[in-house]
């Protein structure tokens, strides 16, 4: 057969076996050529990498200085993150990505971008002062085998915060600009809040404004609720939401939890019930986030699509109404002058909604160092490919997503740190405990709890234990007494009650009461429980398991 058949042979179509897949052929293949050809990188987010597609979800932590930014990851971590400072001063002053590793160690900004399989390559145009502060820390750690978080300096006011990024001096980074390029990426933003310090200042108002069209992933948190009381805690509340209406400009309440996100005991106890329901919620949020990435990824590429069908229009208008020979420097200017009216012509002439449209004084001072001339018309089978994709292509992944989405519900989403101690024993709802009755001997060995024994005894027999046993509500509202969040004595109940039997005899409480004494006192939790702290009893049901 000859150059006749192979001329009309038809080439097979691409095998499409996850929605991610999808999105990166359908990016490839329609959608960057089109951003190449109008200059969308210009005046918008830099194009995608395959590291963008396949990076796990990531989260985004925002807020003013000592707001608790740092404090609240490691809770959700229970793990001291490399690198890191708290205190009530600002001590976070880098961009720091927390990523999953086998070792532990902290990875600098330069070294990071060169990186093919992380997501971070085209931050190499804000320069060496942002680079210089921005680092990753690695971690071998059960929640980030599921999700990242990037955390960000803590936001100051006034000339503190344009000296601190080097902006007066003319050779800092445009910080607003950075943290634009993170909320187009992640998957969720959780913008922190004081209960103490609820002034929303000009610099953070315009880091919030940074966040403006990914409303869909913003969660409030006001943190340190327990510092004040229950009346006083209504009143900040109000006011916090009153200034979020101000900054966002829009009719539709944010989602706001309230709570006290560290591992120490509540100040003030009053509200305990409201912080672990507002803890839970936010928890449930933030585990379900790897079972909804791929949905999160589909949507971004169909607002990044639009914007781009946007940008193209603009683009070609512009470059239509420009003069062959003369007058160009006029006309430029008067076009400029002219764009809130071109976006609406351009509006009705094609039939694109308003919200479609870029933020109209940010393009105009763009445009002003563009050349014109160099800008490109229309080009047909370019535009084509762009409303074959929103319309035909994306629709097409939609079974895919669904499918993936029906498997991913049997997945338990993100596990580990402060998640692993919400759903355990009786710091659950509904019915924690299981059937089985385990039997113990009081046999003593070398036990470190032995030496405080008889203390937590007197505490264990006034609690009134059934047939030797306190029940899990017994033990519950004991332990709650501690202050303790419930996160934390979730984890402390994981590793008390040894034979899963969802009851604490003496040895298994007074296992707990020690280890709340541990946390009191500032210290952490083991993941497992070492030999040296197993009740001599279990000790010896293990060995006979075995």
């Amino acid at each position: 057969m000859s150059r006749w058949g192979r001329k009309d042979a038809k080439k097979a179509p691409e095998v499409i076996r996850t929605v991610t897949e999808g999105l990166k052929s359908l990016y490839r293949q329609k959608l960057l050529p089109l951003e190449q050809y109008y200059g969308f990188h210009d005046f918008h987010s830099a194009s995608l990498e395959d590291a963008d597609f396949d990076n796990k979800p990531m989260v985004l932590v925002v807020g003013q200085y000592s707001t608790g930014k740092t404090t609240f990851i490691k809770y959700l971590l229970e793990q001291d993150i490399p690198g890191s400072r708290v205190g009530p001063e600002p001590t976070t002053d880098c961009f720091t990505a927390i990523m999953h590793g086998d070792v532990e160690g902290v990875i600098p900004g330069n070294a990071l971008i060169v990186d093919p399989n992380k997501p971070f390559r085209k931050l190499n145009p804000f320069g060496n002062t942002f680079l210089n502060r921005f680092q990753c820390a690695q971690m071998p750690n059960q929640v980030l085998e599921s999700i990242s978080i990037i955390d960000t300096p803590g936001i100051l006011s006034g000339a503190k915060q344009r000296v601190s990024r080097g902006e007066r001096a003319g050779k800092g980074y445009d910080f607003p600009a950075v943290l634009r390029w993170f909320a187009e990426r992640v998957d969720r933003i959780i913008l922190l809040f004081d209960a103490h310090k609820l002034e929303i200042s000009d610099e953070f108002s315009e880091a919030i404004g940074a966040l403006k069209g990914n409303e869909d992933k913003l969660r409030v948190v006001l943190n340190k609720a327990d510092m004040v009381g229950t009346q006083q805690l209504m009143r900040v509340y109000g006011a916090l939401m009153w200034s979020l209406g101000k900054v966002f400009g829009s009719p539709e309440v944010l989602r706001v939890y309230i709570g006290s996100f560290w591992s120490e005991p509540l100040m003030v106890t009053d509200n305990r019930k409201l912080f672990e329901l507002e803890e839970e919620d936010l928890f449930n949020d933030i585990q379900n986030l790897p079972r909804n990435a791929a949905l999160r990824k589909l949507n971004d590429l169909v607002k990044r699509a639009r914007l781009v069908r946007v940008h193209a229009h603009i683009i070609s208008y512009l470059k239509q109404e420009m003069p062959s020979v003369f007058r160009k420097d006029n006309k430029k200017k008067n076009l400029i002058y002219q764009l809130p009216v071109i976006f609406s012509k351009i509006q009705l002439q094609y039939n694109i909604s308003a919200g479609d449209f870029p933020d109209c004084a940010k393009m105009q001072e763009q445009l002003m160092v563009h050349d014109f001339s160099k800008f490109k018309t229309l080009k047909p089978n370019l535009m084509s490919a762009l409303d074959e994709l929103l319309s035909g292509d994306i629709a097409k992944l939609m079974p895919l997503l669904r499918q993936e989405e029906l498997e991913a519900t049997d997945q338990p989403g993100v596990q580990g740190g402060a998640f692993l101690g919400t759903r355990v024993g009786p710091f659950i709802e509904g019915d924690p405990f299981g059937e089985e009755n385990g039997e113990g001997s009081e046999e003593e060995e070398d036990w470190v709890v032995n030496k405080d024994k008889p203390k937590y005894d007197e505490i264990f027999y006034n609690l009134a234990p059934n047939e030797g046993k306190l029940s899990g509500t017994k033990a519950r509202d004991w332990m709650v007494s501690s202050r303790l969040p419930n996160s934390v004595l979730g984890r402390i109940w994981k590793l008390s009650d040894v034979d899963r039997d969802g009851m604490l005899d003496d040895e298994e409480f007074a296992l707990a009461s020690h280890l709340i004494e541990v946390k009191l006192d500032g210290h952490g939790l083991p993941p497992e429980l070492p030999t040296r702290l197993v009740p001599p009893s279990k000790r010896r049901q293990k060995g006979s398991d075995a």
